[in-house]
């Protein structure tokens, strides 16, 4: 359908796997998706601020992902729910170039804020004693605050470097959102060079993180088989296999759409890896999280039994 308001620099949303037949039910599973993720990362920010047992590195970081998992989802479903409620598909180039931009930042400040995780349970298992010398509340605002800085400053490159690529013919984005290989499929010029651009950011900012987060968890477990206290092994385990899970979540979709060409994987590959990267992995961090962590799920009760006195 043509729009009214379309001009010559809008783009054009085909939105979430047009091809689907029963479109009203993806965006009734999408909403509930999206309910279910602010409300899970809303409760474990203000649970993470409220009780004073939370006030730790390992959850102030964690706060820090819940609030970039918020942001993220964020980013990409209200437009989304907005266009097929209003039936316009179209997007100004200046709210597509904003999109990416910050779905860029929140996917690279995850990143590196995964990572850092990664170091403060190596610490916490590896070196206890030294745990709040090198942990301490200024090390945990550096290690926050290079997150988002490193996810803006690398954002920028990838938002102004292919937004600036000429486009022929359609201006169509088989997508819900401006995402990159989208972008990158419209392109009339060789964009080879970008892609080697790509490629080595995304060794960068992914497998190089990736290894320094297996490293991590191999001296971990190792330090773990040599504990003699069951208690403590146990411990360990649970909130290192809740980290796991998440940055297998993460890592997996990401190495899949990013370090690999373009012309490789279909539109529908990058639409369900972006999925599972923006919409349903914000929703079960907060999941994996509360449910198999003991002082959440005590820190909600106490709050809930507040609420009710």
């Amino acid at each position: 359908m043509e729009q009214k308001n379309e001009t010559s620099t809008d783009f054009i949303l085909l939105g979430l796997f047009p091809w689907f037949r029963h479109p009203y039910l993806l965006i009734l599973i999408v909403l509930l998706i999206y309910t279910v993720a602010f409300a899970g990362n809303s409760i474990l920010i203000l649970l993470i601020w409220l009780d004073s047992h939370l006030h730790t590195p390992m959850y102030f970081l964690l706060s820090q992902l819940s609030l970039i998992d918020l942001a993220y989802i964020s980013s990409t479903v209200p437009k989304m729910v907005t266009n097929y409620f209003t039936g316009k598909k179209n997007i100004s180039y200046f709210a597509c170039v904003t999109q990416l931009f910050f779905f860029l930042t929140l996917g690279l400040a995850e990143c590196i804020l995964l990572t850092l995780m990664a170091y403060d349970r190596y610490v916490a298992v590896c070196n206890p004693l030294r745990y709040t010398v090198l942990m301490n509340p200024k090390v945990c605002l550096q290690m926050a605050a290079a997150a988002w800085i490193g996810g803006v400053l690398a954002a920028l490159v990838h938002t102004i470097y292919p937004m600036n690529f000429p486009i022929c013919g359609s201006r169509e984005i088989n997508h819900y959102f401006c995402e990159m290989p989208a972008i990158l499929r419209m392109s009339c010029i060789d964009i080879s060079a970008y892609e080697m651009v790509k490629f080595v950011s995304t060794i960068v900012f992914l497998l190089v993180p990736f290894i320094f987060i297996l490293t991590s968890y191999t001296l971990i477990f190792l330090t773990v088989l040599r504990m003699n206290s069951s208690k403590g092994r146990n411990k360990a385990l649970a909130t290192c296999s809740s980290h796991l899970t998440v940055v297998s979540l993460y890592f997996g979709q990401a190495i899949f759409i990013y370090m690999t060409p373009t012309s490789s994987h279909t539109p529908e590959q990058d639409q369900i890896g972006a999925v599972l990267g923006t919409i349903v992995t914000p929703m079960l961090n907060p999941l994996i999280y509360s449910l198999r962590n003991k002082e959440v799920v005590g820190a909600l009760r106490k709050c809930m039994g507040r609420c009710y006195n």
